[in-house]
């Protein structure tokens, strides 16, 4: 978003405020990797739209820079009689959705590209592939402090208010009406905000004064990495059939731009919203999570989907289970355990996860001068170059540069 603002508009000072000390350290750099092609969003939804976009906008974007990918395509298997009609489905909404040279093969076909894999019929989607997001993000960055952006890390803000003008006495009192204040107390004067701040977009947006809603619950996804000498196994990215009552989609082979491959991910919830291990914990995080109603409202209507979650999550030999509908030659001996990455899924407080983009600003002084990411869901990594153009339009409308 930070390079396609500057690039739109020269004459502009911009800053990105960066948490960590490094870029993208928490879901830009614990993603799968995958550009998807935009198969499984509603046709018409910004997802879809910016999906497909995006994805060309990837492909196009990694060319011009050098940035290595590989095009593996993905094969969506159904290995259940009842998973047929859901595929099929999915084929006609790709369709819809303009995504180039899918078909519906048949278990031969299955086969030939995949010689491991296990199927009825799956839905073939060439043009799906794989890139290191890390790489991508730090290009974007490159691009930004090209253009005369300035990259600020280790700048937690925690506060963020107007700036009362006899405090300066100066020109830029006015000129910079906002103040955003850092952890140590760093201070940064600017006429306008613009969050995209993932697992932490609703308090953000608190701190702003503005919305606590729609809340990010943390859905922690570990993944299994195969051992090196069995990863022939796998050549391109390997799916199920997604259950539409979920936004995950569910356990798949991914193989990755330094050979490995992963298996993955399990969705449960994180009690910390960077925790990636295990047993993180945060007290904040973890009542935050416990005391919002939208939460028991989710949990209480998917329980035995949970609780399933949380059993494969404890064993590696049910997660192997779940592979081996696929490659049936996969074994709990062939597998290790490995990274894993945190969701900030947004949920609103009927326990409906949120499941498109969410825009957000406020009223009075410093809530004109806001604009809030407040929710951009899987796949915005793909989507990002489609999503960044669609913040620079609503930068430029909200604040009228």
């Amino acid at each position: 978003a930070a390079r396609q603002l500057v690039l739109r508009h020269p004459a502009l000072s911009f800053a990105v405020l960066e948490k960590e000390r490094q870029l993208a350290h928490h879901q830009s750099g614990h993603n799968s990797g995958v550009i998807h092609s935009g198969i499984y969003y509603t046709p018409g939804s910004l997802k879809a739209k910016l999906c497909v976009q995006g994805a060309a906008l990837c492909y196009e974007y990694c060319d011009r820079k050098g940035i290595p990918y590989k095009q593996c395509g993905k094969l969506i298997v159904a290995v259940e009689q009842d998973e047929i009609p859901r595929l099929k489905a999915l084929y006609e909404r790709g369709l819809q959705n303009n995504v180039r040279g899918l078909k519906l093969i048949g278990a031969k076909e299955i086969q030939a590209k995949e010689p491991f894999c296990r199927g009825l019929m799956a839905l073939d989607s060439p043009y799906t592939g794989i890139v290191d997001y890390r790489q991508v993000a730090q290009s974007y960055a490159e691009d930004f402090q090209e253009a005369g952006g300035t990259i600020l890390t280790d700048f937690e803000v925690t506060g963020m208010e107007m700036a009362k003008e006899s405090s300066s006495g100066s020109e830029d009192g006015l000129k910079y009406p906002v103040i955003v204040r850092s952890s140590k107390g760093e201070e940064i004067y600017c006429q306008h905000i613009v969050t995209c701040a993932g697992l932490y977009s609703d308090r953000l947006s608190e701190i702003s004064g503005c919305s606590p809603e729609p809340r990010i619950v943390p859905f922690r996804g570990d993944y299994l990495v195969l051992k090196p000498e069995k990863c022939y196994m796998v050549k391109g990215n390997i799916y199920p059939v997604p259950n539409p009552r979920f936004p995950f989609l569910g356990f798949h082979f991914t193989p990755r731009m330094d050979g490995s491959v992963w298996l993955g991910p399990n969705a449960v919830l994180a009690f910390k919203r960077e925790g990636y291990k295990l047993f993180d914990f945060s007290a904040t995080d973890f009542l935050d999570a416990v005391l919002y109603s939208g939460l028991w409202k989710l949990v209480l209507r998917n329980l035995s989907y949970g609780l399933n979650e949380m059993y494969r999550a404890c064993f590696l030999s049910a997660q192997v289970k779940e592979l081996q509908k696929f490659i049936p030659e996969v074994t709990v001996n062939d597998v290790l355990r490995g990274p894993s990455g945190v969701r900030a899924q947004a949920l609103d407080s009927d326990g409906n996860l949120v499941d498109d983009f969410v825009f957000d600003g406020g009223s009075g002084d410093i809530g004109s001068r806001i604009l809030h990411v407040r929710n951009a869901p899987s796949p915005a990594a793909t989507s990002s170059l489609a999503i960044a153009e669609m913040i620079a339009d609503e930068v430029k409308r909200r604040f009228e540069l």
